[in-house]
Order: C-alpha cells, then sequence, then structure tokens
C-alpha cells in the first residue's frame, strides 16, 4: 500500500562528469517548487575527473537541517554507487539503475529493497540524442514513482537550459525526463510505497552557506572582495562577483592568498567594507597580515571556510579543526572577532555583523565556516532574509564636516578610555592618516619605547572588553530540567538540533547550547546554562574537542563528555545512537 512519506531521502551517485552535481541541485530545486522542505548534501572527491561523488537529498513537509543515513531512493550512475551506498537503502526502498549495470540484483532483494531496471541510456539516447542525459531519465523515473508532479521537473529543466521552452537542450531533456517519468510510474509506481505529496503554496529559495554570508555581506555593504580560489570558500566570491556590477562592487582575484589579505586591508585602509576569502590552508599565509590589521587597527572581514588537515589534508571534506587557531592565530596579543554561523539565517547574519564588529572596533573579524555549510543546501521561505532589519555600524569615524572643523592635529592612534581611536579616511586636507606595523605614538610614528608601548597595548585590549558586550549569546534550545545537554558550534546546530527532536520522540528531556558567536567566549552565559546541567555531551568535528578546551579554558565547567569525529564527512542526526552510549557509558567515543 502506498504511503505518503514526509521525511525522505534521495541519492543519487556516479564519476565527476556525470552530472551527479548539476542533477542534484536541479531535482533539490524541484522538491523544493513542490512546496516540500529540502535539504541536500554534496559530497565530491578533489579530483578533476573520475573519483566517487554523490548528492543526497532530504524533502520533508518541515524545515530540515541535516541529512539522514537512511535513504530511499538510490540513484547509481555507476556501479561503484551501488557498492558504496546500497546498504543505506531501507526496507521497501529502490534502487533505479539502468538494465546494463552490471551489479547483482539478489543481496538488494534479500534485504527488501526494489531493484528499479529501467533503460535508462537508451531513454537518453532516444528521446535526446545523447547518452550524457541519463541521469535527467534516472530522475525521471525517481519523480515517476514516487508521483512528485512533473510540472516540477520540466519548470526547472527549462529554468537550467536557457530559460524558454524552446530551448533545443531543454526540450530535448524534457523529453527524456518525461519518457523516463511515465514508463517508471507504469512499470514501477503502483508497487513503490513510498510516495511524495506535494503542497503548493509559499514560495521558497535554495541556498547554500556561502551564498547566504554573501548575500549578508553585500547587505552590509561590503564592496570589495580580494581572494585566491580556494575550496570550499570561492563560491562565496562567485556570488559577489555575479552581483558586482548592480553592487559597486570590485571582486579581485590574485596570484596568492598574501595578496589577496594585503589588498583588501589596502581597501578597508580607504574606508571601504572589504574582505577576503579562504580555507585553512589559505588562511595559515594570512596569518601575519591578520596583526598588521590589528596593530594598524584596520577592520577586516575574512572567512576560513575550513576542511580537514594538515597541509592539503582532505580538501573537498569537512572538519572543524580551526577554531583555537583562529582565537590565537598570528603573533603578539590582539583583540579580535571570531563568528561561527551554523545555519543560513545565522551566515547570512555573520555576513553583515562581522562588518559592523570590524568597523566599531577597527579589528580583523573572522568567520569560520566550513565544508559542510559552503555546499549543503537547504530550502527556506522566500522572505526569510529581512533587510530592513540589517543595521550598519560604522563606529567612531571624522566625517569630512568633522575634519573640516579639526582644530589640532589628526591622531590616528588617539588614546581613549574606550580604546576606540577617532578614525578618518584618508584623504582630508586636515587629516594626514599615518599608521604602521611597528608599534607607534598617537600619531601613527614609530616607536620603540617603553611607555608609549604600554599605552598602546592597553588601549587596544580595551576594545576587547567592549566586543565581548555586543557577542551574541548561544542559541539555547529546549527544556531548562533536561537529562541531557548538548552542546556545539558552527555546522553541528543542525545535526544536534534533528538529533535532539528524535532524543524527546523517545522520551528523553534533551537541551542543546549552539555557539555562533564565540570569541569574545560567552563564559557568563554559558556557566548559567552548562553550571546545573546533569549530563554535557561536546559534539565536534574535530580530533581534540577545541570548543570542550575552550570552556575548560574560559568557564568553571569541567564536566564534558565529548564526542568527536574526524572524518571529512557531516554529522547527520543518527549521531543519536552515540548520545545513548555515552549516558549508558562513561567512555567517550570518537566516531
Amino acid at each position: 500500500m502506498s504511503v505518503v512519506v514526509n521525511n525522505m531521502t534521495f541519492k543519487m551517485g556516479g564519476e565527476a562528469g556525470q552530472g551527479v552535481e548539476s542533477s542534484g541541485h536541479g531535482f533539490t530545486k524541484a522538491l523544493a517548487r513542490s512546496g516540500l522542505f529540502v535539504y541536500g548534501l554534496q559530497d565530491y572527491m578533489s579530483r578533476i575527473r573520475g573519483g566517487h561523488n554523490f548528492f543526497q537529498i532530504r524533502v520533508s513537509d518541515r524545515d530540515i537541517r541535516a541529512c539522514e543515513s537512511a535513504v530511499h531512493v538510490l540513484l547509481p550512475l555507476d556501479a561503484l554507487t551501488v557498492k558504496e551506498h546500497a546498504q543505506e537503502v531501507v526496507a521497501g526502498g529502490a534502487v533505479i539503475m539502468d538494465n546494463a549495470l552490471k551489479v547483482d540484483d539478489a543481496p538488494l532483494v534479500a534485504r527488501g529493497v526494489k531493484p528499479i531496471r529501467m533503460p535508462l541510456l537508451d531513454i537518453a539516447q532516444r528521446e535526446g540524442g545523447n547518452k550524457l542525459m541519463m541521469n535527467t531519465a534516472s530522475l525521471g523515473v525517481a519523480a515517476g514513482i514516487t508521483e512528485l508532479p512533473f510540472e516540477y521537473i520540466e519548470d526547472i529543466i527549462v529554468e537550467n537550459f536557457g530559460g524558454r521552452k524552446g530551448s533545443q537542450v531543454a526540450q530535448a531533456n524534457i523529453a527524456v525526463a518525461r519518457a523516463a517519468y511515465y514508463e517508471g510510474q507504469r512499470e514501477y509506481g503502483e508497487d513503490f510505497e513510498f510516495k511524495i505529496k506535494a503542497i503548493p503554496g509559499k514560495r521558497r529559495m535554495v541556498i547554500n552557506g556561502n551564498q547566504a554570508l554573501a548575500y549578508g555581506a553585500a547587505a552590509a555593504g561590503c564592496r570589495w572582495i580580494s581572494m585566491y580560489p580556494m575550496t570550499p570558500a570561492t563560491s562565496i566570491t562567485e556570488w559577489l562577483a555575479a552581483h558586482a556590477k548592480q553592487l559597486g562592487l570590485v571582486a579581485k582575484q590574485c596570484e596568492d592568498e598574501i595578496t589577496a589579505v594585503l589588498m583588501a586591508i589596502g581597501a578597508a585602509h580607504t574606508g571601504v567594507r572589504a574582505m577576503t576569502a579562504t580555507s585553512g590552508g589559505g588562511f595559515s599565509l594570512m596569518v601575519e597580515a591578520i596583526g598588521l590589521s590589528a596593530i594598524t587597527e584596520t577592520p577586516m572581514v575574512i572567512v576560513n571556510a575550513m576542511r580537514g588537515g594538515p597541509s592539503t589534508g582532505l580538501p573537498t571534506r569537512t572538519e572543524q579543526p580551526d577554531l583555537l587557531y583562529a582565537l590565537h592565530c598570528s603573533q603578539g596579543e590582539f583583540p579580535r572577532v571570531v563568528l561561527t554561523p551554523g545555519s543560513i539565517e545565522e551566515n547570512f547574519a555573520a555576513g553583515y555583523r562581522a562588518f559592523n564588529f570590524a568597523d566599531k572596533y577597527q579589528i580583523p573579524v573572522i568567520i569560520l565556516t566550513d565544508m559542510a555549510q559552503s555546499n549543503s543546501v537547504r530550502a527556506i521561505d522566500a522572505d526569510a532574509f529581512d533587510l530592513s532589519k540589517v543595521d550598519i555600524d560604522r563606529g567612531d569615524f571624522l566625517t569630512d564636516e568633522d575634519l573640516d572643523q579639526l582644530a589640532e592635529p589628526y591622531l590616528r592612534h588617539k588614546l581613549t578610555p574606550s580604546g576606540v581611536s577617532p578614525r578618518a579616511f584618508p584623504g582630508h586636507k586636515n587629516a594626514i592618516v599615518l599608521t604602521t606595523s611597528d608599534e607607534h605614538y598617537e600619531n601613527g610614528q614609530s616607536v620603540e619605547d617603553a611607555e608609549p608601548r604600554v599605552e598602546q597595548m592597553e588601549k587596544r585590549m580595551r576594545k576587547a572588553d567592549l566586543a565581548a558586550k555586543d557577542i551574541a549569546e548561544p542559541v539555547f534550545e529546549g527544556p531548562h530540567d533536561a537529562e541531557l545537554t548538548l552542546v556545539g558550534w558552527g555546522s553541528t546546530y543542525g545535526p544536534i538540533h534533528e538529533a535532539r527532536l528524535l532524543l524527546e520522540a523517545e522520551g528523553l528531556k534533551v537541551n542543546h547550547l549552539h555557539y555562533h558567536e564565540i570569541w569574545p567566549f560567552p563564559a557568563a552565559r554559558t556557566e548559567q546554562v552548562l553550571g546545573n546541567a546533569r549530563k554535557i555531551i561536546d559534539i565536534e568535528n574535530n580530533f581534540t574537542g577545541q570548543l570542550a578546551q575552550l570552556i575548560r579554558t574560559e568557564t568553571v565547567v569541567q564536566a564534558l563528555e565529548e564526542l568527536r569525529a574526524c572524518r571529512g564527512t557531516q554529522f547527520d542526526p543518527d549521531v543519536v545512537d552515540a548520545f545513548f552510549e555515552v549516558l549508558r557509558s562513561a567512555q567517550q567515543p570518537r566516531i
């Protein structure tokens, strides 16, 4: 008997070049257009050609924040995908394969999985004249057997291939998808129990974390980005560059990361809101310049989209290895702000809040994201980003009118009770903006004497106390009298959020403390929440439990169990099994 499944997962896999990414994104958009919520997770190897890639899509009638390990429909474009993922398909699920794919169906049947054999290659060649459209045929069958109305598939094909139905490529793909849709529905639809029910209504957009962050930066008035391409940060620049003319923004691709960060500092020195974006290896090259930003008090935003290291490590996989590094990178001591967004909405907010922190306190601001957020897509309401709530705070700077009235020499690094010196942009006749990477007097001239050195150090460090007051408190979800408290930062938010709902369904009282703005560290709120917690589990995608170390260093809280991973993959909500293990045992599992 057919049932409507409100929490269903599709997975398409194949080699690079077989259209896994484009097909996955297209099908995700089609599902979102049907009124459903989706979460899409892209996984690919670092090889230009070859290697195993997959795209996983979870669909639901409620907002979802992570993928699940259970798969209902597997769409392999090669035999390796079956070998790697067949065990994930649930009983009653299906594997949609070309008739000629050399895979033994018997193990699938034994597990209650339906092998759906279709002439996908023949349909692609017959209807579209191109064997590369086999991925379109595969998705057509998936839509047919689950009863997703074909109009949503057709709309996305038209959008992806030229925006008009008259396009020859669009027409060929529509013909392939339609033939596969109805043939799959006729042959297998009646016996396939999992169905999708479209819920037409509110329009949603499908967006990833990098795009949301870039949009937030644009809303904040970012007008400069310089970078050297590095996975997974590159799409931040791609989004801004695509809208550069509309925004009046300069997007500069540099020869290396050192040039990129120095150009951003130069742009910021002139008064432009400027940023750069990279990953761990590029961030390592930028750290000396971060110190330059700090001592010259030049506001700047740096995005580090983390991936597994050290060195090249896992260049297309996800991890959270750079938290403590971001807090302490570059020689010397100076204030900084570190933001760790964990959702589409938080990436958008980080995009504009970072610039406010940078300008208000004249400091470098680091945004830590990772591969999981950079590439994962989610359907959110089209009006989710309320631009009317985006405030722009340029801090204490002198306007041309102020400088016109200036009766004394301008001091770029003037000693103030707050530690923030009035900022002037270069170019006004009454204000020579002088600064240097050496320690300096108030007027910016180099100095090596102890007294002005101490004065400038104390001045700069006072800004950390002010910034601490502006850091948002960690997000708290769940009952205060919970049996179990889950703690995480950044991209662990989605899996922990979903896992908490699963644990509550099992009758367990669970709450969740999530850090999305982490430095200066919100110690008081942390002690308030965790001080009376009965059982605490810190969940991190790194080997050493860096947030747990930070909590133990900055607060009196010491009793944390730790659940860590460094496999290069995102957590999924099935991590609840590990939570139960912690509850049953004093051991600290590493998965």
